[in-house]
């Protein structure tokens, strides 16, 4: 007898017919199972959520009043005849991988992730499966990601000159983890440091979840850039170069993304200076994440899929390619994906 896969691949996303579920649909289904809160990830107009603890908070915040239930990280929920539990992912705060075991047989849907611990998010932890779903955002050897102690002096050693020399440091960050995680890198004795709605609101969202976050200072139409010399001002990409931004007068602007570790990026992205740091794994975590699983069968996902999945299979794996709406760490977006 031939048993059918245990996940699928449909046109409403990831589907679990033993336990009548989809993973991270981009369609409305009656019962979604979230990896994390990005809104390519989590979308509104489904029956009924579950996700972590940590992640359905900042989907309340985003989706409003939704039916949901929280899950602990290890936690096994059984649904009709499929086992699932929630591992971290270690690509912002709450972030999972979704295991799937039925009749003995595991898959692992990997979301987004990371596999370098930030000290912000909760670590990568590697999972066992036969069958494993993973990312490529940054599936390219370019991508190598510089050490977080490295790009956090960088980061303050900007932001002080543009202090010395009078100037407002402008930092484009998307505004869910990575915001967060440049944040817990800056040093508050150089100045003070203002945020964006956009950026302050998810704040108070991960401050009271109990992540230590320095004083920031919500910017409002009242907020008087004189008041707040030699600042910082954190900030979703969309914002740079933006009416907003230049009422802050003298400014140098940059923009913390892996996408900087490509030539003329930066340019491309108006901004005068680029941080290569990103919450997805680089080419080396993305090779070792696959190995840990021992999976037979790797499924390819947004990002660079073709040369990813070739790679892979002239490695010795056996992987495909696997069509998704999932966006990762997009260049083109103004906001987290």
């Amino acid at each position: 007898m031939i048993r059918s896969p245990v996940l699928t691949f449909t046109d409403k996303g990831i589907y679990c017919a033993a336990g009548d579920f989809y993973i991270d649909p981009w369609r409305p289904v009656e019962r979604a199972l979230i990896t994390h809160g990005h809104a390519d990830h989590a979308r509104d107009g489904m029956g009924h959520y579950l996700a972590t603890n940590a992640a359905l908070r900042v989907m309340r915040h985003r989706l409003g009043e939704i039916d949901a239930q929280g899950i602990a990280y290890g936690e096994v929920l059984t649904l009709g005849g499929a086992q699932v539990s929630f591992h971290p992912a270690g690509h912002v705060p709450g972030s999972a991988q979704i295991r799937v075991e039925v009749a003995g047989e595991v898959w692992v849907a990997s979301g987004d992730y990371k596999v370098i611990d930030d000290g912000f998010s909760e670590p990568f932890e590697s999972v066992k499966c036969h069958h494993f779903i993973t990312e490529s955002t940054f599936g390219l050897p370019v991508f190598r990601w510089q050490d977080q102690t490295d790009v956090a002096i960088d980061l303050n050693e900007w932001w002080a000159g543009c202090s010395a020399a009078g100037k407002t440091a402008v930092l484009g960050a998307y505004s869910l983890g990575k915001a967060q995680r440049l944040l817990s890198m800056l040093n508050p004795e150089i100045g003070p440091i203002l945020t964006h709605g956009a950026v302050e609101n998810t704040n108070e969202v991960l401050r009271a979840q109990g992540l230590a976050l320095p004083d920031t200072v919500l910017v409002t139409p009242d907020t008087n850039p004189k008041d707040h010399s030699g600042a910082l001002l954190m900030a979703p990409p969309s914002a740079l170069g933006s009416k907003w931004a230049r009422r802050f007068g003298r400014q140098e602007s940059a923009f913390a993304s892996g996408w900087m570790a490509l030539r003329g990026v930066r340019r491309r992205r108006s901004a005068d200076r680029g941080f290569v740091i990103s919450d997805h794994a680089d080419w080396g975590g993305l090779l070792w994440a696959i190995e840990q699983t021992g999976a037979e069968n790797i499924y390819v996902t947004h990002g660079y899929t073709d040369v990813f999945t070739r790679y892979l299979n002239e490695s010795g794996h056996a992987a495909r390619v696997v069509p998704t709406q999932f966006e990762g760490e997009s260049l083109d977006s103004g906001e987290a994906a």
